[in-house]
């Protein structure tokens, strides 16, 4: 392979608008109602159960990283049901054209869940950051790249193992018809991410306790390995970075494995650059390898042969439309893409590097130095710009679906967040399950 193939993988992804789609992942955790114990992955309450369940009764097929090795998800046409490392279960949705088609995905998903989850006493909790578990209570699931990460992330930021097993989001996958397309939505989404993060904060408990901060989840990312997560300064500079600045970032992250024969072999640590120049005991790179790459950093915004915005907690039902509703407005209409584009780039990154703890402690109250100290009208003029977005969208046929944003405008229009809303509810007496539950 050569160094000129690397953008291949985004080139050939590229779509006209028309065929433009949205695909969502949504991750929750899964306890026993009575205790609040946190799901195993084997046993009567592992959530293995859950899986051969969904496959049994809702043809769901199994899948297996070897023929004999534990089950790791399901597939089922475009849609897979897949394990995070501590036992979170997450649904990816097949590619859809609209919102409502992605919410009676979602409400499928759940339907399907409900005879098993009644029959085991599991309840399912869409927050941020796992509620009541500590670390040495969360299995680890047999998946095989988990173990290197487990061993290797570690060394490269404290966070590593509340990362894999301790948090959940919602994230969304757009599409795009161009490299000039794809970067500038790659930069909007990277600038904004640390703003719609504090305006959808969802993950204000800890250990059983209420947390320090509004997202438990996002201080845990401000602790990762910066060399493939964060912000990515690099393209913050560029007026407007190509494919190849994506690539020069990404070649510098130290890989996890490659694949050969069937078999895992571990060069843990080894850039890909150096991978590409020198290859890995005789194995030269590939672009599988490259492909496997791209999908192991994780970066507020990932390039792959789709553009995944990753930075916000995971939601309660009408809350998680309403984020995927921002992005798809703010995304896949060009004035609105154009308008926060140009208001993107009033920030610079090391004032927003400075800026992210005080946004996960506070969310929009936090705000921004300068124009922008009042989070909350920073955060009206993004909804703006995603409501417009939306209501265009519609006269390319399209629903209009900017209704869909309602429940975080009332939020933000009140000067809260979904946060501190669970927490007015928690001080009011209502369990911490049922704060971190969909209604």
């Amino acid at each position: 392979m050569r160094r000129s193939d690397l953008a291949s993988i985004f080139r050939d992804a590229e779509k006209p608008r028309a065929a433009f789609l949205i695909g969502v992942e949504e991750e929750k955790f899964g306890v026993q109602q009575d205790t609040g114990r946190p799901l195993a992955y084997a046993g009567e309450f592992g959530v293995a159960v859950v899986m051969e369940d969904l496959a049994h009764r809702h043809g769901w097929e199994p899948v297996r990283e070897r023929p004999d090795g534990p089950l790791i998800a399901l597939q089922r046409g475009k849609q897979s049901v897949t394990l995070e490392p501590g036992a979170q279960l997450e649904l990816s949705g097949a590619p859809l054209s609209t919102l409502g088609d992605i919410l009676a995905e979602r409400d499928q998903h759940r339907q399907e869940l409900e005879p098993i989850s009644k029959a085991l006493g599991i309840r399912w909790l869409s927050t941020g950051f796992h509620p009541l578990a500590e670390p040495h209570e969360l299995p680890w699931i047999p998946k095989e790249r988990y173990p290197v990460m487990r061993a290797y992330l570690p060394t490269r930021g404290s966070g590593a193992h509340d990362m894999m097993q301790r948090t959940a989001t919602v994230q969304a996958n757009f599409d795009y018809s161009s490299e000039a397309d794809a970067m500038k939505k790659v930069v909007v989404s990277l600038k904004l991410a640390p703003i719609l993060h504090a305006m959808f904060v969802n993950a204000p408990f800890k250990a059983g306790r209420t947390a320090e901060r509004l997202s438990e989840r996002g201080n845990v990312w401000l602790h990762m390995d910066p060399s493939r997560s964060g912000l990515i300064p690099s393209l913050w500079q560029a007026k407007l970075p190509s494919y190849e600045d994506y690539i020069e970032w990404a070649l510098d992250a130290g890989m996890f494995l490659i694949w050969r024969d069937g078999k895992t072999l571990l060069n843990t640590g080894q850039t890909f650059r150096d991978f590409l120049e020198h290859g890995y005991e005789g194995h030269p790179a590939t672009l599988a390898d490259w492909r496997l790459h791209l999908a192991t950093l994780f970066p507020e915004a990932r390039l792959k042969s789709t553009l995944e915005v990753r930075p916000l907690d995971a939601l309660p039902r009408e809350l998680a439309i309403a984020a995927v509703g921002v992005w798809t407005g703010l995304l896949y209409d060009q004035q609105a893409l154009d308008a926060a584009y140009e208001l993107s780039q009033e920030f610079d990154v090391d004032a927003m590097q400075a800026a992210r703890p005080a946004l996960v402690a506070r969310g929009l109250a936090a705000g921004l130095p300068g124009k922008w100290q009042d989070g909350y009208a920073l955060g009206k003029a993004i909804l703006a710009l995603a409501r417009a977005g939306l209501a265009r969208r519609a006269r390319e046929g399209f629903p209009d679906e900017s209704v869909y944003l309602a429940p975080i405008a009332e939020l933000v229009e009140s000067r809260t967040n979904p946060a501190e809303e669970a927490l007015r509810h928690y001080a009011a007496g209502r369990s911490l399950l049922d704060c971190c539950s969909d209604p």
